[in-house]
């Protein structure tokens, strides 16, 4: 007689959203493998009985794409091609009661901090001591690191406080052993983020600590280039750019969301600082740190934006000449203080606005991107692609900053390794060049001989 072997459950994780969703997806999936679980990340190959969709609920474009993608895999439960659909993460957080009105055939739905019940239902353990480590998701030569989670911060258009909760630091010490464990793996960039890097240290420490975290992980082996993200600009520590400037690990870039630059849409969006208090840190940011790459994210349409307004905008961003710039239209989001405003600013004039800022902002990315030609820089390279090796230098973070691309067709270059490369032309967000070490030239002799 033939016995009936049962088939193994095997995990497919969805992620969506941001860079600190994707982390958890990472922490989720190696729960997951520490548990014996077959697990994959947004896998092709419809081999999966059990999906996971991390989801997002920051804005409108990011809660439609988790819903959709909800119902996508609804649809294939209902067909009988997978056996169970579970939903976490911040669409789920905030949404919770309306989603399992909607779309009951979902098994059940999780908030962000919710890992443990997830593990639970699947009747996996929470393993303490797998607490860091991760499955990666990114090429392995680099990792998202995040230092802490949720935010204290009173922005009048942001839900993230009602999804993620208060700011609750890592400690120093854990962020140095998952370092080290990463650098083990090979990763050799860190790309530090959280709702709020210059925040870090208060809730654990009672003091910044942003400076002190970055001296500790620049001292692991290993660790080549380290990178902030989402920095807010109110009380920004200062000591993080002296370390910055000394410490040749540390990338010279920061992304620091800046939002806008009038007065009155600062107080309005309860950003905590002035136009002249965010001219002044510029300032002084690029006279402690010299070659720095800035990066900021802009909103256009908050309620209340007025002409005048988006005037200053437009004029602070063509004087101050952000090496990266990246512009949202305003969500209207319910449950946060600029829904009480109204949402005062027609849709079309928001598009309007961002597309106005962003066709000065390219123009000013090809004329920084012209004097890069004829330099040579220190190139990460991410991925071959479409005939070129794609890399970035140290002022470039992944998918959203300019990339370097070098032809494939002469040279041999591994993905993952550095090597110095001279630009030789540009488009407005792109950088082209050729390696110029002795191994991509010998390369280069054997493949035209």
């Amino acid at each position: 007689m033939k016995v009936r072997t049962l088939k193994k459950d095997k995990v497919n994780v969805i992620t969506l959203g941001c860079s600190k969703n994707l982390v958890d997806s990472e922490v989720l999936m190696g729960q997951l493998r520490g548990n014996d679980f077959a697990v994959t990340h947004e896998s092709e190959k419809n081999d999966a009985n059990i999906i996971i969709i991390n989801t997002c609920g920051f804005i409108d474009n990011a809660k439609q794409e988790s819903i959709d993608t909800i119902l996508q895999y609804a649809d294939e439960k209902e067909a009988g091609n997978i056996d169970k659909l579970y939903v976490t993460g911040c669409l789920s957080q905030r949404y919770k009661d309306s989603l399992e009105a909607e779309i009951p055939q979902v098994d059940a739905y999780f908030g962000t901090l919710e890992m443990p019940q997830l593990l639970k239902t699947l009747e996996a353990d929470y393993k303490h001591e797998l607490i860091g480590e991760r499955l990666l998701t990114t090429p392995k030569h680099y990792a998202y690191f995040k230092i802490a989670e949720g935010c204290n911060r009173p922005c009048s258009f942001c839900a993230i406080p009602l999804m993620r909760g208060k700011h609750v630091d890592r400690s120093i010490e854990d962020l140095v052993k998952e370092a080290n464990r990463l650098a083990a793996m090979g990763t050799k960039e860190l790309i530090l983020i959280a709702q709020d890097l210059t925040y870090y240290g208060l809730q654990h420490y009672g003091e910044r600590k942003l400076a002190d975290l970055l001296r500790n992980l620049s001292d692991v082996p290993g660790i080549d280039w380290i990178r902030m993200q989402y920095a807010y600009p109110s009380q920004f520590p200062m000591e993080a750019l002296e370390v910055m400037a000394e410490r040749a690990n540390i990338c010279k870039y920061l992304d620091m969301p800046l939002q806008h630059i009038s007065d009155n849409m600062l107080k309005t969006m309860r950003r905590g600082i002035s136009k002249r208090r965010t001219i002044e840190l510029v300032d002084t940011i690029r006279q402690r740190v010299p070659s720095i790459a800035l990066r900021t994210t802009l909103i256009a349409g908050h309620p209340g934006e007025t002409e005048q307004d988006f005037e200053e905008l437009y004029d602070f961003v063509e004087k101050t000449r952000f090496d990266r710039l990246g512009i949202f239209t305003y969500s209207h989001e319910e449950n946060t203080h600029a829904h009480t405003l109204g949402d005062t600013v027609p849709d079309e004039v928001k598009q309007e606005r961002a597309d106005a800022i962003m066709e000065l902002q390219q123009g000013i990315s090809l004329e920084m991107n012209e004097a890069r030609v004829g330099q040579t820089y220190q190139v990460l390279f991410d991925r071959k692609e479409s005939g070129y090796y794609v890399g970035r230098t140290q002022y470039d973070s992944p998918e959203v900053d300019n990339e370097v691309l070098v032809p494939a067709s002469n040279q041999y270059i591994r993905i993952g390794d550095f090597a110095p490369v001279k630009i030789v032309s540009c488009t407005d967000f792109d950088l082209y060049g050729e390696v110029i070490n002795e191994a991509a030239a010998l390369n280069k002799m054997l493949l035209t001989h």
